[in-house]
């Protein structure tokens, strides 16, 4: 199988025909240019079979006349609109290369001397992009590395939405019963919901009575609030100083809110369940859970971002991939700081972020790294994204060399000297 990853594309030469598209919602601006020159004025074609049909029969008729061996197909990456045409154009004997919107805006005042940027010129920006050999290799994941792309996508997706509710909801409470935040200290705990959920008004707190209230929080906390806890929010619905008029609104969009949280938290628990399944389908999956601090939501979606590590051929191209790879801007005797470029895959990066905090911390495998780089002056937050880098390296390595990490040598052994338990 031909192994796939994303590299720059120099494959253009007097046998291949060059087709860009201009993608959309609704409808796409396809375009042809061939070796000699000639080109096909852009036309239209909508997200559906049978106008992707009639868009594959000109390609193919068009190789056919002017006798070319070679067909790239080549869009901006803009996200989910160029998905289906790319599932459609897999499997054809085309080769598939995005370009970044960056060169595509930066670079269409080549065609006719104009900044001028319209659904007819896109496309040959992004052929004039393709023949100087800046595309990209499109990276489309299969199997249980594509599910755990989806997985990871929809539960963060659901995690923000969740963020949201809890935002909206801290505020409406804050309306009705301020005191209620100082006491149980915010809306995100269980307990607290649940006693927004049974109790909707402070002078529900007060008809119920102190001993009804405490039972609950006892109950619902495993023992961990008690009377003392009870007693401090029964004082402060008694004094409450929350809104009296128009409460009712407010009351039910308060539990409109948390069956909304909750039917979040049942929707990101069900998608950890099905990312744990399927990345046990993943074979150097354990490899990775091996790192003390990379767990099972994180390793899913690191190899549903990557799609497959083994198409990798150095940590170098992993890191371009992430968007973590670095670059300055020096000129004369000024020398620019090293940053990172930012022009990968945006969700990789916040996943490497933060399994580098749980790293970093005291008996964390990064722990002494992080440190180093703080003694050396570094920042917290370039520390931690160097970190980032570092981790991303290792992964790339147990991967490559089928090895497990070994704690306490911040280094890790062939998998065939550790044999797992059966």
């Amino acid at each position: 199988m031909e192994i796939i990853k994303t590299k720059k594309v120099r494959a253009v030469n007097s046998q291949t025909l060059i087709v860009t598209v201009d993608l959309g919602k609704e409808t796409n601006t396809g375009y042809f240019r061939c070796p000699d020159r000639s080109e096909s004025k852009p036309f239209e074609f909508r997200n559906n079979r049978n106008d992707f049909e009639k868009m594959w029969l000109l390609v193919t008729k068009t190789q056919r006349a002017k006798n070319l061996k070679n067909i790239i197909v080549g869009f901006e990456s803009t996200g989910c609109y160029g998905e289906p045409l790319q599932h459609f154009l897999k499997d054809k004997p085309v080769k598939l290369v995005q370009v970044n919107p960056l060169h595509t805006k930066r670079l269409k005042e080549l065609q006719g001397n104009s900044p001028a940027k319209t659904d007819q010129k896109d496309p040959k920006v992004i052929a004039d992009i393709i023949e100087l050999g800046h595309g990209l290799t499109v990276i489309i994941p299969e199997g249980a590395a594509a599910e755990l792309r989806r997985l990871t996508q929809a539960r963060e997706r659901a995690v923000k939405r969740r963020t949201a509710l809890l935002n909206q909801l801290q505020d409406l409470v804050f309306i009705s019963f301020p005191e209620f935040l100082q006491v149980m200290k915010g809306v995100k705990t269980k307990s607290a919901q649940h006693v927004l959920r049974h109790f909707k008004t402070a002078q529900d707190i007060v008809e119920q009575g102190l001993e009804a209230l405490a039972s609950t929080l006892r109950r619902v906390s495993r023992g961990q609030l008690g009377m003392a806890k009870a007693e401090a929010l029964y004082e402060g619905a008694m004094q409450s100083v929350g809104i009296r008029e128009g409460r009712i609104a407010v009351t039910l969009e308060i539990q409109e809110m948390l069956c909304s949280i909750e039917a979040c938290d049942s929707l990101v628990n069900l998608l950890e369940r099905e990312m744990s399944h399927r990345l046990d389908e993943i074979p150097y999956s354990y490899l990775i859970l091996s790192m003390k601090g990379i767990g099972k939501v994180t390793a899913a979606g690191l190899i549903g971002e990557v799609g497959d590590f083994n198409n990798f051929d150095c940590a170098k191209e992993l890191l371009k991939h992430a968007g973590l790879d670095l670059f300055e801007i020096s000129s004369g005797r000024h020398k620019g700081n090293k940053r990172i470029s930012k022009r990968g895959r945006p969700q990789l990066r916040k996943l490497l972020y933060f399994a580098a905090l749980g790293t970093v911390r005291k008996g964390g495998v990064m722990h002494e790294h992080y440190q180093r780089h703080l003694q050396k002056g570094m920042k917290r937050i370039k520390a931690l994204v160097a970190i980032a880098r570092k981790l991303l390296c290792v992964i790339f390595a147990l991967v490559r060399d089928q090895s497990e990490f070994v704690e306490g040598y911040q280094e890790y052994r062939s998998s065939q000297l550790l044999k797992r338990a059966a």
